[in-house]
């Protein structure tokens, strides 16, 4: 197997796991990392830990969520795109009228085929992004008395953030050569920017 395929079937690999700045996502793919390379060192720093200006948050895992119609026909689905869901929401299963779910929608209205990325990893909410597409269409199609069902099965809880190193010695005369990546935001290129034309709003609370 040549070198490019190597990447290509790691990344076929990697892409379908949900990952967030913590949880069990990070581990996952650490995990893959380190069975191809076993020098890398994983580690693990507890929640409120103090680092510099920073304090690691709790950690949030997420299994599934949608919004439901009345009918049981799903017009949002975690499993189509993880972007849909606000990073680090708490859980929540409950039955709302029109009115209330829009105001649990995130959108960038001036980019109406774009997911926007939302996260709350500080402040304990929920809700759902899409695009402005479609909540358009929730408002034509619906009437104002409509109700749904949102259901969001997430834990937010004290827990760990998971990161990765190795170190290999530099050739001579190089004394340091640090690279750095982050596992997380994936979606943000694979999803967004089919040929690079898109632009992804981020946004963090």
């Amino acid at each position: 197997m040549n070198v490019g395929k190597e990447m290509y079937t790691l990344a076929e690999k990697l892409f379908p796991i949900c990952r967030s700045i913590t949880g069990n996502g990070v581990r996952e793919t650490l995990g893959i990392l380190k069975s191809m390379c076993p020098e890398l060192n994983i580690f693990e720093v507890p929640s409120g830990t103090q680092v510099f200006d920073w304090t690691i948050p709790k950690e949030w895992n997420i299994n599934d969520a949608y919004i439901k119609d009345i009918k049981g026909e799903k017009i949002l689905d975690f499993s189509d795109s993880n972007l849909q869901v606000i990073g680090y929401s708490v859980p929540v299963h409950k039955k709302i009228k029109k009115e209330e779910l829009l105001q649990y929608i995130y959108t960038e209205p001036d980019k109406p085929d774009v997911i926007p990325y939302v996260t709350s990893y500080y402040k304990e909410r929920y809700g759902f992004c899409m695009t402005e597409n479609q909540r358009l269409k929730i408002i034509a199609d619906y009437d104002a008395d409509a109700e749904f069902e949102i259901f969001i099965d997430s834990t937010l809880s004290d827990g760990f953030l998971t990161f990765g190193d190795i170190f290999f010695s530099p050739p001579p005369p190089l004394q340091y050569l640090i690279f750095y990546s982050r596992v997380i935001h994936y979606l943000l290129v694979f999803l967004q920017y089919p040929i690079m034309q898109k632009t992804v709003p981020l946004k963090y609370y």
